[in-house]
This record gives C-alpha cells, structure tokens and sequence, in this order.
C-alpha cells in the first residue's frame, strides 16, 4: 500500500518537529516547510496527499499557500494556526481548507482530524474513478465528478472541494432535504461538533459563486436543512 505524505508547513520548528512525531507513528511520511514559498515548491516538486498550513508564516502566508494549492489540486488542507477569531476560520475554509485547528492543540485530536480527512479523500476517489459516478445537469448546470469540476451555461464555476462536495451531494438527491448535521457528517467524513457555522459559510459562499441570490439551486427549509432545487 502506497505510504502517504503529509506536508508540514509551519516556521516554527518544535511545532512541526512534534507534528511529525506523531503523524509518523501513524505511518505517514512527512515533508516540512518552514514559509510559504516552501510548501508551494513542495507541493510542485513532489506528490503530497494532505497538507498542514500555519497562516502567519515568512513571505508567504498560509491563506496565500492554499490559494496556489487549489488552482491545481483539490488535496485535503488543514489549517493549525495561532489565529482564534472566527472570521479567520470563516476565512480560511472559504479560500479552500477543509478543517481548522487553533494553537495550541492536542496532537492526538490533529492526528485524528488528519486520519478523517484522508478516509473521505480515499473514499471520494474510489467512488469517482473507474465507474465513475455520474455526470449531473440541471438548467444550465453541469456538475462533473470525474473532472470535479462546474460548469453555468458552459462557464467555469470555480469551487472549492468542499463546496464542490457539498453541491454534488445535493444534486444527487433533488427535493431531499439535508440537514446541516448530515452534510458536515456526509461531506467532512466526521462527527459533528461545534460546525453549524462551517455549513452555513460553506452554503452561503457557494450560493453566491453560483450567482444563486434567490435561491433558485440551493433552497434553505427553515429549521429543516437545505435542498437542491434544480
């Protein structure tokens, strides 16, 4: 079984030190970045399968990093960062990352948030490469698994991975109505805890990219969930 590499970008090295400590009792082969310009030649130079980035590194700041990351790959990217705020968090999953831990942390919970993301990143894989699951329209909305990419009256619509999942998981269902809980569970691959904000974004920046200001795809049922409406 291929051994998968964790990329650690934080310039603080007792931090990535113990980061790696731990990630490599887990198996994982890790690769350390001490500032941004760092992990984006990481990233280019080699295969990295999930990536850990500090927000305030030299040169180059972690928001920058996912940026450069997501124009060419949808790879799992926590952020484990000293900023606590809520818009910072807010911000960092709107520009890509997929979880966010605050400083100082647990190792062992940052190792298990790892663990879930590469589960549901292996598990999406299987379930859109050979067979590949289906390729979904709907008015002018074309949403394609296999590239993971969409498309609005033959416009590129650029999204997120997550906001990517959580439209697709939508549009497989048409009129059901999913609840907040059951998208994070569906889409994060892990227990829901303190993430009814992160959906909220998450539906919200996805509503506006798809220039849906009434609603027309993403349909809110108060105190129920969301539903597509295509």
């Amino acid at each position: 079984m291929k051994r998968m590499t964790i990329l650690i970008a934080d310039d603080e090295a007792e931090i990535a030190d113990l980061v790696e400590l731990h990630l490599a009792r887990e198996g994982y082969r890790c690769i350390k970045a001490a500032s941004g310009h760092e992990a984006v030649q990481a990233v280019q130079s080699q295969t990295v399968d999930l990536a850990i980035l500090d927000i305030m590194m030299p040169g180059m700041d972690g928001y920058e990093v996912t940026r450069q990351i997501r124009e060419t790959s949808a790879m799992p990217i926590i952020f484990l960062s000293a900023k606590t705020s809520d818009l910072d968090k807010i911000t960092g999953l709107v520009i890509g990352a997929d979880d966010y831990m605050t400083k100082p942390f647990n190792p062992m919970e940052l190792v298990a948030r790892v663990n879930a993301q590469m589960r549901r990143a292996l598990q999406f894989n299987q379930q859109t490469g050979g067979n590949a699951a289906p390729v979904l329209e709907s008015g002018g909305l074309v949403i394609d698994p296999g590239r993971h990419t969409v498309t609005q009256f033959g416009n590129p619509v650029e999204l997120t991975p997550k906001e990517f999942d959580i439209l697709y998981l939508l549009a497989s269902h048409p009129k059901k109505v999913f609840s907040a809980e059951h998208l994070f569970q569906s889409v994060w691959g892990e227990a829901y805890y303190e993430s009814g904000n992160t959906v909220m974004v998450h539906i919200r920046t996805l509503r506006k990219k798809l220039g849906d200001d009434k609603n027309k795809w993403i349909k809110t049922v108060w105190g129920v969930g969301y539903t597509f409406n295509g």
